[in-house]
């Protein structure tokens, strides 16, 4: 057995016996991704001339981070998700569609990485809810901890290559 399956299986074989953290999961899994979109939308209303660069740039990243990026590397590797080739407590139904890497991964990292260079406090908790969205979508059975990790990697590091080019 390979370490992504050990991770895989302690966090997903919890799912289905804790009602309280079955929820708390499914809605980090499914819906925390509106939240920091509603949370981005009053930064943007609160300042919107001072606001308005930061917004565009994180979402342009984020956009950039899991349509193009993320669909590439699927494109060139396909990866089966975790209940179609093994054993799953499956708390979200799903299309059996490629795994690798996670999409909601790259794109919450490219945005929370492009906010924290323009607000610190606000780009940590954006980075602390994209993590936990991360975790509990292996806890739901969607995605392997190498699709969170991976699609991790590619959203910070995109965000912080919209960031560089920006400043150029």
């Amino acid at each position: 057995m390979n370490l992504d399956f050990l991770i895989f299986q302690s966090l997903n074989r919890i799912a289905g016996k804790m009602p309280f953290l079955d929820s708390l999961a499914i809605f980090f899994a499914q819906y925390a991704g509106y939240l920091l979109l509603l949370i981005l939308l009053v930064f943007l209303l609160r300042n919107f001339k001072k606001h308005k660069k930061p917004t565009i740039l994180s979402l342009s990243a984020a956009i950039f981070s899991r349509f193009v990026v993320t669909e590439l590397i699927r494109y060139l590797y396909f990866r089966p998700r975790p209940f179609v080739v093994s054993s799953a407590n499956l708390l979200i139904l799903h299309n059996p569609t490629a795994s690798f890497p996670s999409g909601h991964a790259s794109f919450y990292f490219a945005l929370s990485t492009v906010i924290y260079f323009f607000n610190k406090k606000l780009g940590t908790l954006f980075l602390i809810i994209s993590f936990l969205i991360g975790v509990f979508r292996i806890y739901c059975g969607l995605h392997w901890p190498s699709d969170i990790l991976v699609g991790a990697v590619v959203g910070v590091f995109v965000g912080w290559l919209f960031v560089r080019l920006l400043k150029k």
